[in-house]
């Protein structure tokens, strides 16, 4: 999921990270990096895997070009539930 880069993005976290209970369910969320939220320690600290961007990610724009994000990105990925695996982190190139 791509969620809104507001306010309501606190509310797309969580319904992700509690549809990642559901059996057999993997939920993938692109995000901002916003690591001083509460959201962020509420939610992504306890996703199965989180990608962190090296760098603005680009996005396609219609006529081609491509534009960096004004923010940093991260991919915050929820898995079927183990209770007690911690959170493994990644880091990529944008």
């Amino acid at each position: 999921m791509n969620s809104p880069y507001g306010h309501a993005i606190k509310h797309w976290i969580k319904k992700a990270y509690e549809e990642s209970f559901k059996c057999g369910c993997r939920v993938v969320c692109l995000i901002p990096s916003r690591t001083d939220t509460r959201w962020w320690y509420d939610y992504c600290m306890k996703a199965d895997l989180i990608v962190l961007f090296k760098g603005r990610i680009k996005f396609e724009c219609n006529d081609g070009r491509k534009a960096p994000a004004p923010f940093p990105s991260c991919l915050v990925i929820f898995n079927e539930k183990s209770i007690d695996k911690p959170t493994e982190f990644v880091m990529m190139k944008a």
